[in-house]
């Protein structure tokens, strides 16, 4: 008879922390864009129109950004929490069915949104006047778009947890 040992999982490494980062960054940014659109056309205040090509030129520097970003974020949470024992506590809570059913981090993503709303403006406006190109973004526009692209981040955390429901992912093992 084989014992079975439970091995406990490693904490994400620089790899997962840099994906999952270029994931959700991307995302956000290209909702981000649409957002910041509306809320300008909303607020009829400021101007924020750039070309496709711009950007395309803004989420090339977006990428290093959140490249930055990510090693950033790993390196405090490590400092934080050595060896990750909440995150994997998690995780293993999520394996055995006792995790979130319908939204997966509703709380995070609907941070993660607003956050990325602030940092794409703050990506655009610094790289406009470098790559030659005109944003005037207030802050009421930026707040108002953060706000819009919440509506993004419930969006993604319910097609995630939808993924994970027909996969079986977070269901209690039985036996």
């Amino acid at each position: 008879m084989a014992a079975t040992t439970k091995k406990t999982p490693a904490p994400p490494g620089v790899a997962i922390w840099v994906l999952v980062t270029l994931l959700w960054g991307t995302v956000f940014f290209w909702t981000s864009i649409f957002m910041l659109q509306l809320a300008s056309y909303q607020l009829q205040e400021g101007f924020f129109n750039p070309s496709g090509r711009e950007q395309w030129h803004v989420y090339g520097i977006q990428v290093g950004v959140l490249i930055l970003f990510a090693l950033l974020a790993m390196m405090v949470k490590n400092r934080l929490e050595p060896g990750g024992r909440k995150q994997i506590a998690r995780w293993q809570n999520i394996s055995e069915g006792k995790g979130e059913k319908i939204f997966v981090s509703f709380a995070g993503s609907l941070a993660t949104s607003f956050f990325f709303t602030a940092l794409t403006a703050a990506t655009f406006f610094v790289s406009s006047a470098y790559l030659g190109f005109v944003v005037d973004l207030t802050l009421p526009l930026v707040f108002l778009a953060a706000l819009f692209n919440i509506a993004a981040g419930i969006t993604a955390s319910l097609i995630v947890g939808f993924v994970f429901l027909v996969a079986n992912v977070g269901r209690k093992k039985k036996g």
